[in-house]
């Protein structure tokens, strides 16, 4: 076909019309049929494979931005050479259609990358009891991200280096050791340091998603760990956003580090006259009759003394950190109604020695020596 004829009889026809808009209307009007073209091609699959390959249809809504903007590019790279256009729109078209065609390279890379974890994610859907699919998912998220960021960054970088000015620019500063280079990396610091830490986290895992963690005395779950940051869940459905650098540089506690497993302690005040055997007895089979503990640990100990009580330490385990804390709940409320109802004298009481009027302390103490002048009055 001879192009050059045909434009030369569009431009005889359309003669009044400016040069520069027919050749934007080209343009514009590629647009237009190559996203008409992939909405009937997206049509055409969809109805043809959609009920018996689900995942063509997946592939096909995730890669959607994408193939439309390779489309528009090929439209207009097969128009914009037949454009009747000027070298003063012409040159910012094509510059455009370069930094476009980066943009897109880099859209696809981070579609493959995303797509890729999404796929391999797949074999790990339960992330609460499982600790391996909880360190493959960690792992993924974060190298995916970290890669994202590295796309992202890159491709910036090559669309910005496209224009002579920016690209100038950006050798004298990366070239100068002078002040501007010390406040962009004085700037980029924090940046710098919590990318390298979240590939440190995802190497070395000191966290995971839905780690029960302690941090800033606060108590929660791993709920997602981004580039920079990690969000934290807290018990009482608030989150804390915490730089990734904090868990490389300051300590925190991780309740399921290597196991979800926890021993919960009870903290008990009674009285002198409490019978610990029987209390201890009791401890058991009330763990046993609860539906959170998980049968390894149960004990009972005298930790303290002080004048007036012994402190008991109960010790139960459950499966997890939510169940070590309602069975803690579970068992210090009934330890307590079972000392109040059976055991009462257990409780705590205040003893004091009362001097009749009249005696003088040496003489009572004599007598009060004997279990028939001794007095003790409680007081709660």
């Amino acid at each position: 076909m001879n192009w050059q004829g045909l434009m030369a009889d569009i431009d005889g026809m359309f003669g009044w019309i400016p040069s520069w808009f027919i050749g934007l209307s080209l343009v514009a009007g590629a647009i237009i049929v190559a996203l008409f073209v992939h909405r009937i091609a997206t049509w055409s699959l969809n109805r043809t494979f959609g009920t018996r390959l689900p995942l063509l249809g997946v592939f096909i809504k995730r890669t959607a931005g994408p193939a439309q903007m390779a489309l528009c590019l090929a439209a207009v790279a097969l128009v914009l050479p037949l454009a009747p256009l000027d070298d003063m729109i012409r040159t910012p078209l094509t510059r455009l259609f370069v930094v476009a065609f980066i943009a897109l390279t880099g859209w696809i890379s981070i579609r493959i990358v995303d797509m890729s974890a999404a796929r391999y994610l797949q074999n790990f859907r339960d992330v609460t009891e499982n600790f391996i699919a909880r360190k493959h998912v960690t792992q993924v998220r974060v190298f995916k991200r970290v890669t994202d960021t590295i796309i992202v960054i890159i491709t910036v970088s090559t669309a910005l280096m496209t224009f002579d000015s920016v690209k100038q620019y950006g050798v004298s500063l990366f070239a100068s050791a002078g002040a501007a280079g010390i406040i962009v990396g004085l700037a980029a610091r924090p940046l710098l340091s919590n990318l390298i830490a979240g590939l440190q986290i995802a190497i070395t895992q000191p966290i995971r998603i839905e780690d029960a963690v302690i941090i800033e005395n606060e108590w929660g779950w791993v709920e997602d760990i981004a580039s920079t940051y990690v969000v934290i869940r807290l018990w009482d459905w608030r989150r804390m956003v915490v730089p990734l650098s904090y868990f490389i540089e300051k300590p925190f506690q991780n309740w399921t580090r290597d196991t979800a497993s926890l021993i919960g302690v009870i903290g008990l005040h009674v009285d002198y006259r409490a019978d610990v055997p029987r209390i201890r007895r009791w401890l058991e089979e009330a763990a046993k009759q609860s539906k959170l503990w998980d049968g390894a640990v149960v004990n009972l100990q005298v930790i303290d003394a002080d004048s007036r009580t012994i402190e008991l330490r109960a010790l139960v385990s459950a499966r997890n950190a939510p169940q070590s804390w309602d069975l803690r709940c579970e068992i210090r409320e009934k330890l307590v109604a079972f000392i109040r109802d059976e055991m009462p004298e257990a409780l705590p009481r205040e003893r004091a020695i009362l001097i009749p009027s009249g005696d003088d302390d040496a003489d009572f103490l004599r007598r009060s020596a004997t279990p028939e002048t001794r007095r003790a009055s409680p007081h709660n």
